[in-house]
């Protein structure tokens, strides 16, 4: 089994066509047709069903697609670390954010490490926490900001809890709700909600709480993004719990506390616990909690977010790592 085989074995999992397998890894269809025979001769089973033009996956060829998904990025990464050698003056990171996340803390994290390691490729990709755990465990995320508890956590992941944050109702600016400084949720019992589209993590926390304290709630409209839902609420189709960060550079909108209960969503770093991180994924980790420690200090978090205790100890730890 060869390096070169499995990467045309994911061209083709990936395109479920053979001849746009071929040009996505510059080889002839024939070259590569051969490959793939010659990997299944080797595993005693065939990989791919064909039939009547269609690709698919057999049993055996889904049983190899995360271990070869895996393996590739693994070299990947390794031939990017060997290159980080000459002092980050070149090398990678891959990091995931949810869609909230992207538009606040990365922002200023990316240009911050952008500025001291301008040689070092920064990929992002922005998805839900489930989607960025499964990317991070089968290699192809170096690091991902989420929010815990998530669903289909993996044991090979190390989570790291930085930042607690209060999810807030946000209202038009000037309505009812907007004039409060805190209200209870039960008390939205009767308020048309906006809802974020199904398998969106704060979707399932709102439906959850609402159910907890005792009503189902009353849907405006569903479906949408962190921005569609914010623009829904600006045009007053209804209000929406969301993170208090969000809020911010939003004027026609108002955050008001939850109280009875207090709802609060803990963001985390995750890497892969069997895999040593890259040395600019390591940088990239340190700026990050350098960012959140200086925030915290200076009063530069959005209302109702505040540090963990991991985050001021991982602080101190890269801090000593630096003049050891």
């Amino acid at each position: 089994m060869t390096l070169q085989q499995l990467r045309y074995f994911l061209a083709v999992a990936e395109t479920r066509h053979f001849t746009r397998a071929a040009e996505r890894v510059y080889v002839a269809q024939p070259s590569l047709s051969k490959q793939i025979h010659a990997l299944e001769e080797e595993l005693g089973s065939p990989l791919f069903s064909r039939t009547r033009g269609n690709v698919s996956l057999t049993p055996a060829g889904e049983a190899l697609l995360p271990i070869a998904t895996r393996i590739v990025a693994d070299v990947d990464t390794a031939a990017v670390a060997v290159g980080e050698l000459t002092g980050l003056r070149k090398g990678r990171v891959r990091v995931g954010a949810t869609p909230s996340l992207c538009a606040t803390v990365l922002a200023e994290v990316l240009r911050r490490f952008h500025t001291r390691y301008p040689g070092v490729e920064l990929v992002v990709e922005e998805n839900g926490s489930r989607d960025l755990v499964g990317l991070v465990g089968s290699g192809e995320l170096d690091l991902a900001l989420v929010t815990v508890p998530t669903k289909g956590d993996q044991p090979a992941l190390t989570t790291v809890p930085i930042l607690r944050e209060s999810l807030m109702v946000a209202a038009p600016e000037g309505s009812p709700i907007a004039r409060n400084e805190t209200i209870r949720l039960r008390d939205l019992r009767d308020q048309p909600l906006v809802m974020f589209r199904r398998g969106y993590d704060l979707r399932e926390t709102t439906l959850h709480a609402c159910r907890e304290a005792g009503f189902e709630p009353r849907l405006a409209v569903q479906g949408g993004e962190m921005d569609a839902v914010l623009r829904f609420v600006e045009a007053g189709l209804g209000v929406a719990i969301v993170p208090s960060m969000v809020l911010s550079g939003r004027p026609a909108l108002t955050g008001t506390r939850l109280t009875e209960p207090d709802i609060t969503r803990t963001i985390a770093l995750v890497h892969r616990t069997d895999a040593a991180p890259t040395h600019a994924a390591l940088r990239f980790r340190a700026t990050l909690l350098e960012f959140v420690a200086e925030s915290a200090a200076h009063g530069g978090l959005p209302p109702g977010v505040r540090p963990t205790t991991e985050t001021r100890e991982q602080t101190g730890q890269d801090q000593r790592r630096e003049t050891d």
